[in-house]
């Protein structure tokens, strides 16, 4: 038996292997009960060019709650800025195997408002 989490992870891993095939810097994201995190990644996978969570300070003292759409949304704004900020445009969307609705689209729809491209 196959359980949730187990299922997650074997549906990224088709994912993560088409976007290391394309040889593309990917825009990862993460998300708990408690907080969401973004990442973008080099395209060789081995460097972390910009990173937003809802767990940093400042971040925590605008949002009540990290774990709802409002922190997505903030934290797909600031991940889009900083990405920006280090001359990423384009990035592919690396969902890590969440369904895309709810936390994970408004993040994914902030960063695209924001001026990133996926």
């Amino acid at each position: 038996m196959i359980d949730k989490k187990e299922a997650r992870l074997r549906r990224s891993r088709k994912t993560r292997a088409k976007i290391a095939e394309l040889k593309a810097v990917r825009l990862s994201v993460h998300r708990s009960n408690c907080h969401i995190y973004a990442q973008v990644i080099s395209a060789c996978g081995s460097r972390v060019l910009a990173a937003a969570s809802s767990l940093e300070p400042a971040v925590r003292q605008t949002l009540p709650n990290g774990g709802n759409v409002e922190a997505a949304r903030r934290i797909g704004q600031l991940i889009a800025e900083r990405a920006k900020s280090v001359g990423v445009a384009e990035v592919a969307f690396d969902r890590a195997g969440f369904r895309y609705h709810g936390r994970i689209k408004a993040l994914a729809d902030a960063a695209r408002e924001a001026g990133l491209k996926f």
